[in-house]
C-alpha cells in the first residue's frame, strides 16, 4: 500500500448538484439523523413502562439500550468502507430502509428477546445515519456554504440527546412506549425516498477491490463490542469487582490492540487509521470525545438530579432541559456564519469556555435550587455546545478529500459516541463514589461533642413529641430525619463535584486547540495523506 497526497484546493463533486437538490439531501439526511440521535435517548424514560408490559428486570431492560448503542458503535468506524463497497446511495436508503422497518417491528415486539434483535438492528442502521449523512453533506455542498450547513445538521445532533427524553416522556404518558419507536416510521419512509431521488454515488464507490477484511470486522466488533459492554454495565456489576467485566475489559484490549495492529498491516483495511495522520482530524477527535462526555453525561446526570432530588416527572425534567436545547438550535447558525470568518480554534474555545462557565454556575446547586435556577446555566450551556459543534466539526474534516471524508467522518463520529458513553458509565460511578465520601464527612460531624447537632437533634425530639410520639419513638423519628437530611446533603454535593468535574475535563483538553491549524477552516489548499 502507498500513501499519497492529494492538494486539490475542494472536490468538484458538488458541481453535479443544482441548489435545490443539495437543500433536498440535507433535509433527507436531518431526518435520518434526528431519527438516529433521538433515539439514544427516548428509549430511557419508557424503560419503566416496558418492565411491567414485558415482565422483565430492570438489567434486563437496560440492554434495549446497550444493544443499540453497541451496534451502533461497531458500525460507525466501518461506515466509509460500506459505502465504497456498496455505494453511498444503496448504503444511506439502505441503512434508512433497515432503521425504519427495525422501529417497526421494536413497536410491535411482545418479549424481550425480539425487541432487543430489533433494536441491534436499529443500532446498526442508524451508524450510516450519522456518519455518512455527515459525509455526504460535505462532498455535495460547496465550501462557502459549508459553515451553515453543518450548524444546521448539528442541530440534530446536538439538539437531538435533549429533545428525546422529553418527547420520550410525553408519547409515553400520553399513548404508549411502543409508539416511541412508531414516530419513525413516516420520518424514515420520507428520507430513504428522498436519498433514492436525489443522492449520486460518490466518485470514490467501489474503492476497495480486495475483498472483505473479515479478520479486521472481527477485531473491532470484539474490541468495541465488549469496551462499550463493560461501559453500559460496568456500574451495575461493581465493575471490576465482577469476574465478567473483567473477562470483557481484557477481550476489548485484546481486540482494539490487535484491530489497529491489523489494520495498519493489510493492504485493504476495513477501517483506513492512516487518515489519523493528518493533525487536524486527531486533535478534532479527540476534542470530540471531550464534548461527547460533557454533551451526554450531563444530559444524563441534570435529569437525574431533577427526578431524584427535586423530585420532578420525567416529562418536567425534559421542559427544564428544553431552553438550553432551544439556545443550541438558536446559535448553530450564528456559529456557522462566524466560522467563515473566525478561526475554528477560537470560536472552539470561546464556546469551551462558555461550557466551563456553566458547569461552575451549576456546581452551586443546592436542595432549594428550582428549574427558574438553573434555566441560564443551561441556557448558557446549550448555547456554548452551539459553539462548539460547527467549528469543531469542519476544523477536523474540512481537509480530507476524496474517500478519506467518509472515512475521517466515521472516526471522528465514532470518538464523540464513545466519549459520551464513557461520561455516563464514569458520572454514574463518580456519583455513587463522591456521595459515600460526603456522608461519612457530615456524619462524622454528628457526634456528641457537637453542640449544634445535639440541639438540632433535641429540637427534632420536641417536635416528634408535640406531635404526638412517645418519647423513644420521637428519638427514633429525629435521628431518622437527620440521616434523610444527611443524604439529602451528600447527593447535592456529588452533584456540585460531577459538574466540576466535567468543566475540569474542558479546561485540561483545551490546550489540544493549538494544535489546530491556524486561519479558517477549508481556506487555502490543505493537504491529508490517503491510503490507496
Amino acid at each position: 500500500m502507498t500513501d499519497t497526497t492529494t492538494k486539490a484546493p475542494i472536490l468538484d463533486e458538488y458541481a453535479s448538484y443544482t441548489g435545490a437538490v443539495r437543500w433536498a439531501i440535507l433535509a433527507a439526511v436531518m431526518l435520518g439523523t434526528l431519527m438516529q440521535v433521538v433515539d439514544t435517548s427516548i428509549v430511557n424514560v419508557a424503560i419503566p413502562s416496558m418492565m411491567g408490559n414485558l415482565g422483565v428486570t430492570l438489567d434486563q431492560i437496560s440492554w434495549v439500550s446497550t444493544g443499540y448503542i453497541i451496534a451502533n458503535v461497531i458500525v460507525l468506524p466501518l461506515t466509509g468502507w460500506l459505502a465504497s463497497v456498496f455505494g453511498r446511495k444503496r448504503y444511506l436508503a439502505g441503512s434508512m430502509i433497515l432503521f425504519t422497518v427495525a422501529s417497526l417491528f421494536c413497536g410491535m415486539a411482545h418479549d424481550l428477546t425480539t425487541l432487543v434483535i430489533f433494536r441491534v438492528l436499529q443500532g446498526a442502521g442508524g451508524a450510516a445515519l450519522l456518519s455518512t449523512a455527515q459525509s455526504t453533506m460535505m462532498e455535495v455542498f460547496p465550501p462557502a456554504q459549508m459553515g451553515m450547513v453543518q450548524a444546521i445538521y448539528g442541530i440534530g445532533v446536538m439538539v437531538g440527546p435533549t429533545i428525546g427524553p422529553t418527547l420520550g416522556g410525553w408519547i409515553t404518558d400520553n399513548f404508549s412506549w411502543p409508539w416511541i419507536f412508531y414516530i419513525n416510521l413516516p420520518l424514515g419512509i420520507l428520507a430513504t425516498i428522498m436519498t433514492l431521488i436525489f443522492v449520486h454515488d460518490s466518485k470514490y464507490t467501489h474503492r476497495y477491490g480486495g475483498g472483505v477484511d473479515v479478520i479486521g470486522i472481527g477485531f473491532l466488533a470484539i474490541g468495541l463490542g465488549c469496551m462499550q459492554t463493560v461501559l453500559e454495565q460496568g456500574n451495575r456489576e461493581n465493575w471490576f469487582e465482577s469476574p465478567l467485566i473483567c473477562w470483557l475489559s481484557l477481550f476489548s484490549v485484546l481486540g482494539i490492540v490487535l484491530f489497529i495492529i491489523w489494520e495498519l498491516r493489510v493492504e485493504h483495511p476495513a477501517v483506513n487509521l492512516r487518515v489519523l495522520k493528518n493533525r487536524s482530524l486527531a486533535v478534532g477527535s479527540f476534542f470530540g470525545a471531550v464534548v461527547g462526555f460533557g454533551l451526554f453525561g450531563g444530559v444524563f446526570i441534570l435529569p437525574v438530579f431533577l427526578q431524584n432530588l427535586q423530585h420532578f416527572t420525567a416529562q418536567q425534567s425534559g421542559y427544564a432541559m428544553l431552553p438550553g436545547a432551544l439556545a443550541t438550535a438558536v446559535v448553530m447558525p450564528i456559529a456557522g456564519r462566524l466560522v467563515s470568518k473566525i478561526s475554528a480554534r477560537t470560536l472552539t474555545a470561546f464556546g469551551a469556555i462558555g461550557f466551563i462557565i456553566s458547569m461552575l454556575m451549576l456546581h452551586t446547586l443546592t436542595m432549594d435550587t428550582s428549574s427558574d435556577q438553573i434555566f441560564w446555566p443551561l441556557v448558557l450551556r446549550g448555547a456554548a455546545m452551539g459553539f462548539l459543534f460547527v467549528p469543531l466539526t469542519l476544523a477536523a474534516l474540512t481537509e480530507l478529500r476524496g474517500h478519506a471524508i467518509a472515512e475521517g467522518t466515521g472516526l471522528f463520529n465514532l470518538a464523540r459516541q464513545l466519549g459520551g458513553s464513557a461520561g455516563i458509565a464514569y458520572l454514574t460511578t463518580f456519583l455513587a463514589h463522591r456521595e459515600a465520601f460526603h456522608r461519612a464527612q457530615l456524619v462524622e460531624h454528628i457526634n456528641i461533642f457537637n453542640p449544634t447537632a445535639l440541639q438540632r437533634l433535641a429540637g427534632l425530639q420536641h417536635f416528634f413529641m408535640n406531635k404526638g410520639f412517645s418519647l423513644p419513638t420521637a428519638r427514633a423519628q429525629a435521628l431518622t430525619t437527620v440521616d434523610r437530611i444527611i443524604q439529602g446533603q451528600s447527593a447535592i454535593l456529588s452533584f456540585e463535584d460531577a459538574f466540576l468535574f466535567i468543566g475540569f475535563c474542558f479546561v485540561v483538553a483545551m490546550p489540544l486547540l493549538l494544535l489546530f491549524k491556524r486561519g479558517v477552516p477549508g481556506a487555502g489548499k490543505p493537504s491529508v495523506n490517503v491510503a490507496e
